[in-house]
């Protein structure tokens, strides 16, 4: 009998008028037995050098345990930045490709830059989850536009909808690792715990990945996984727990110039790097370490012990999955890939900043103020990031840093472990390889081929190739051709073991770029030129670029610092895309990208109905105890802080907020100077006034909270400090005119969250 069910699939039994004319059917479990488990764990700003098992002084003994049972790829790269490597380990496609040529928070306009992954390249969770794995996503995201990281949407580009079952994470670049911005699946929600409970985001990651694999294994233990896991660390702010602080005082105190030394040996001796690879030079801007002042030093020391402890801190929390997974009866068949997503930063400067807002902001960093807030580095008073020498050091032996197109910033570690399956433990594999060939090597471990539809859309072909010939044969020859690079202007291309790159200079004419010529197979660091010997392949390469980029959509080229890359935030009907705000509380988290934006001054008017007794408490809060501003109240009174890299300008009412409905009002009118003089009035009354010495261009890469402070900027309370009375309405309201000054920090101060 013909029937008509509601299934996609058809049905395969019987259907009559009755049950015993009838027969069953059900459809069969999608996938071949044995698939394996695939965890993808993604470290971020990690430099080539930086694992123990790539050569580093640093203590990561649980990925160097995996590399010792597995392979380590000495040829690996990345885009230079973490949306765009992030968008090709994903979907297979180059980056330029799928709209993420840069950060996701940036839309240019043109189709490479839309920080979007269109439908047309699947993210491999949906390819997987469509043949029946589950699929969880943990940690750091930042591939959706950040304008629709908002509670309102839209949701079209969150993890949920990318092919992943559950996620819990941040959406933006980074975060605090003390007072994370979190989102659960499809919502914010407040950190589990407090900085003075212990708490640290990294362990509250594997925390929660590890609930997700314990839940499947104990109800359907026969279903695959696929677990990506993209952790906050190793990106600034470097924060790790006080003991593993502790444990690193006085680590550094050699310099730059003698671990460089020390780990380029340690990595000849590994055969990670080949015998006759030349130590590149300083970068320009990194002075010898005996050349720095002694405060200088003991700064730039500190700073490398706490992204030392950090590192090691997260490579527990691996150990701490791993064993997990051997608990839980799921490690004999996990295909388990570490890799970092870029090079060591340069955002930290020459000379190291505690709070890299300071950076952002075009402040120099005080080493002298520093000195005396030593012991807040690592910690919930500090932002740091480590400076360009040590951040060369990680990228040993190579040259420039994360952003750039030559080795510091493109090439990076790779592990990879799969118990039984890879014949040659512990060794090297030298092939060049790209982040566009993990998507392709996981689909081929889990015996699938790339679709060429997927949830019923054509799809782009996969640009990159899989790893498995190389896990069996060192000598294996991956079929792939040629391999650009395009970041910020620089660029680059490889082809059959020779690499043409260039270092741009924004506002210099692209012709008038000088281009290198290196012979990656007998020159691994880059450090012999052979442009002038060699012309007529060196035009050949810059040629093929050009065809390449053309092919892949990565033109045109831009190397604007302007507002045109901040049109996202910008667009209609999304939240920052005004200059009036009205806020009805409570109301979820804001992300810094929904945030009103106040550089320019602003008017907050606040309509609530104040208690009798127990009033204290936040009304609004932004950023966090390093840099921010909150409008509170305490002891009754109005209280206006607004902190500048813990330089607090505190104004209060003399008289306290009375009981019963009124509207209070904080407005901040920027003055020439770059300050801000605020005034305090209550139903319209002026209450208090006093002056901010400077209004940052940058406030802080945190959000806000409203009636309620999550993150505090105050030390006159702690979190949550919720508001006792009843909030009916939050409005900002903003001057009409941005000032050019604004834009050109806030893209600077995005880089800082890559």
């Amino acid at each position: 009998m013909a029937t008509k069910t509601g299934s996609d699939e058809a049905f395969g039994g019987v259907i009559g008028r009755t049950i015993a004319e009838s027969q069953p059917w059900w459809p069969p479990a999608k996938g071949q037995p044995g698939r394996p488990d695939i965890v993808l764990v993604v470290l971020d700003d990690t430099g080539f050098a930086h694992l123990g098992c790539y050569g580093s002084t640093l203590k990561t003994p649980h990925i160097d345990a995996l590399a010792a049972g597995g392979l380590r790829y000495s040829g690996f790269h990345t885009t230079a930045l973490c949306s765009p490597t992030r968008a090709c380990i994903l979907t297979g496609r180059n980056p330029h490709s799928v709209g993420m040529r840069g950060v996701s928070n940036w839309d240019t306009g043109f189709p490479n830059m839309r920080g979007a992954i269109p439908r047309s390249a699947a993210t491999v969770a949906q390819v997987l989850n469509e043949d029946g794995y589950a699929t969880f996503a943990v940690g750091k995201w930042h591939l959706a536009p950040m304008a629709e990281c908002s509670a309102a949407g839209p949701f079209q580009n969150w993890p949920l909808q990318k092919g992943f079952d559950r996620f819990y994470g941040f959406m933006q670049g980074e975060t605090d690792h003390f007072h994370p911005e979190l989102t659960c699946d499809n919502r914010m929600i407040d950190a589990p715990a407090t900085a003075e409970d212990g708490y640290h985001l990294s362990e509250d990651l594997v925390d929660q990945a590890a609930a997700m694999v314990r839940d499947l294994t104990s109800l359907v233990p026969e279903r695959p996984y696929f677990l990506y896991l993209p952790f906050g660390a190793m990106h600034s702010p470097h924060h790790a727990p006080q003991a593993y602080l502790d444990r690193w005082r006085g680590g550094f105190d050699e310099g730059w110039d003698v671990a460089r030394e020390r780990w380029f040996a340690n990595q000849k001796a590994m055969g990670i790097v080949p015998a006759d690879t030349l130590l590149a030079p300083h970068n320009p801007g990194v002075k010898p370490w005996a050349s720095l002042s002694p405060d200088q030093q003991t700064f730039a020391a500190r700073l490398q012990e706490a992204f030392a402890a950090m590192l090691e801190h997260t490579d527990d929390q691996i150990g701490r999955l791993v064993a997990e997974l051997k608990a839980l009866g799921r490690w004999d068949n996990t295909l388990l890939i570490v890799m970092s997503d870029n090079g060591a930063s340069q955002e930290g400067g020459p000379l190291g900043v505690l709070d890299e807002m300071l950076y952002f902001n075009g402040m120099p960093q005080d080493v002298g103020a520093a000195i005396a807030r030593l012991d807040d580095i690592g910690g919930p008073n500090s932002h740091s990031n480590i400076p360009w020498g040590w951040a060369q050091a990680g990228n040993t032996p190579l040259k420039w840093y994360k952003q750039n197109t030559h080795g510091g910033g493109v090439r990076d570690p790779l592990v990879i472990h799969w118990p039984g399956r890879l014949p040659d433990p512990g060794a090297v594999r030298e092939q060049f390889c790209h982040a566009i060939d993990i998507a392709p090597t996981i689909l081929a471990a889990a015996g699938l081929e790339p679709p060429e539809v997927c949830q019923g859309v054509s799809q782009m072909p996969m640009h990159g190739v899989s790893l498995v010939p190389s896990f069996a044969q060192a000598a294996a020859i991956l079929p792939r051709t040629a391999q650009y690079f395009e970041m910020l202007g620089h660029r680059g291309i490889w082809k059959d073991g020779w690499k043409a790159v260039t270092h741009h200079t924004p506002g210099v004419a692209f012709d008038a770029d000088t281009w290198e010529l290196y012979h990656l197979d007998t020159d691994f660091s880059e450090c012999r030129d052979l442009a002038q010997a060699e012309p007529e392949r060196l035009k050949a390469l810059i040629d093929l670029w050009w065809s390449e980029a053309e092919d892949h959509g990565a033109l045109p080229l831009d190397d604007r610092n302007g507002a045109a890359l901040f049109r996202a935030s910008m667009r209609q009907g999304t939240p920052s895309a005004r200059n009036r705000f009205v806020y009805y509380p409570p109301l979820s988290h804001l992300v810094a990208d929904s945030c009103p934006p106040v550089a320019r001054g602003w008017k907050t008017v606040i309509d609530l109905t104040h208690p009798t007794t127990g009033g204290d408490g936040a009304l609004v809060a932004r950023g966090s105890i390093n840099s921010g501003f909150a409008l509170y109240i305490q002891g009754g009174k109005l209280v206006f802080d607004y902190n500048m890299f813990h330089e607090h300008t505190r104004i209060a009412t003399t008289l306290p907020v009375p009981p019963g409905p009124h509207v209070l009002t904080l407005e901040v009118v920027r003055t020439p100077e770059g300050g801000g003089d605020v005034t305090l009035a209550i139903d319209g009354v002026t209450a208090a006034t006093g002056l901010v010495p400077r209004l940052l261009l940058m406030l802080s890469s945190l959000g806000m909270d409203i009636g309620r402070s999550m993150a505090p900027v105050s030390e006159d309370y702690h979190a949550p400090f919720a508001y006792g009375g009843s909030i009916a309405k939050v409005v900002f309201e903003l001057p009409a005119r941005r000032e050019r000054g604004e834009v050109g920090a806030e893209v600077r101060a995005e880089m800082s969250r890559q």
